[in-house]
């Protein structure tokens, strides 16, 4: 074999390696892609916990494996608009209790993950399930129960409770909605505000 072949060879495996690594490499931009988008910030908190870039993304897929082995269902219409007739109950109650209403919307969320077929023993369980289709609100959800733990310690005040019935109101449109996550309205906070409320009423029964 003369050197004009052997060196024609080895440039020949030289690029197959070359072009191997280019694709591997774009293969895995493209699959960072998909995780950044479907998770959000919520990729950004796995990627600050885990020793690498590789473990962090490969405990969101593992997410979106185990959450594929869950026999999920939607709501049926009656179901649906007796949870709805509940939290508008839970928002309302906030008006004359807040902390009972932080307590029941933190209740409610857990029934209606558990009508619709998550598993819900383990609060950080629930919390990362919900992430691979609810990646928006899944902070929202962990920073509701954070206020409900707090509040149960006497270290919350009215304003607190406020935001956490409006984070949990977020968690319950999203598992309640048909249809998918990026096509619901936006988000609007409409939690009753006690002070507004008593002035208004107070207004009305002198009148």
């Amino acid at each position: 074999m003369s050197n004009t072949v052997i060196i024609v060879i080895v440039v020949a495996v030289v690029l197959v390696v070359a072009i191997a690594a280019f694709g591997y490499k774009a293969a895995r931009r493209r699959q960072t892609d998909r995780l950044r988008d479907q998770y959000g910030a919520e990729y950004d908190r796995v990627a600050d916990r885990a020793n690498s870039q590789r473990e962090a993304e490969s405990e969101l897929r593992e997410r979106s494996k185990r959450l594929e082995s869950y026999d999920l269902r939607r709501l049926d219409p009656t179901e649906r608009a007796d949870f709805e007739r509940r939290w508008s109950e839970v928002q309302g109650q906030f008006v004359d209790d807040p902390d009972s209403a932080v307590r029941n919307a933190d209740g409610l969320v857990t029934e209606v993950m558990h009508a619709r077929g998550y598993p819900v023993d383990d609060f950080d369980q629930r919390a990362e399930d919900l992430s691979v289709r609810h990646a928006d609100v899944t902070q929202r959800y962990r920073e509701g129960r954070r206020i409900a733990q707090a509040n149960l310690e006497g270290k919350a005040t009215t304003e607190d409770l406020r935001q956490a019935v409006t984070n949990y109101r977020s968690l319950v449109e999203a598992l309640l909605a048909d249809e998918p996550e990026g096509t619901r309205r936006e988000d609007t906070d409409d939690t009753p505000d006690r002070r507004g409320y008593d002035e208004t009423t107070e207004r009305e029964t002198r009148a």
